[in-house]
């Protein structure tokens, strides 16, 4: 087991009911293993953060370490203990 620490910001903090989470995943987890997991155990986020195919929903930003995980392996970036996955929902402007 990898402990991971998740951060979530503006729509996503209210879905999960915190700004942080510090969370068990298998070894072999990858990021899109977490994505999953949390759009099951958060009602909020189901939907909002893989596509029907299993992939990060456009101009959304998931970062491990402050990197965007799109320009590593996407949704299969692999995970190691302590890491830090922040998960952003699109901006939306004028």
């Amino acid at each position: 087991m990898k402990e991971l620490e998740l951060r979530f910001f503006a729509t996503f903090r209210a879905a999960v009911g915190r700004k942080e989470v510090v969370r068990e995943v298998d070894t072999d987890a990858t990021v899109g293993d977490v994505l999953a997991g949390l759009e099951a155990d958060h009602p909020g986020l189901e939907g909002e953060l893989l596509d029907d195919g299993g992939d990060i929903q456009p101009q959304l930003s998931v970062l491990r370490n402050g990197r965007e995980v799109v320009h590593l392996s996407g949704t299969e970036t692999t995970l190691a203990d302590g890491d830090r996955l922040s998960v952003f929902p699109p901006v939306a402007g004028g």
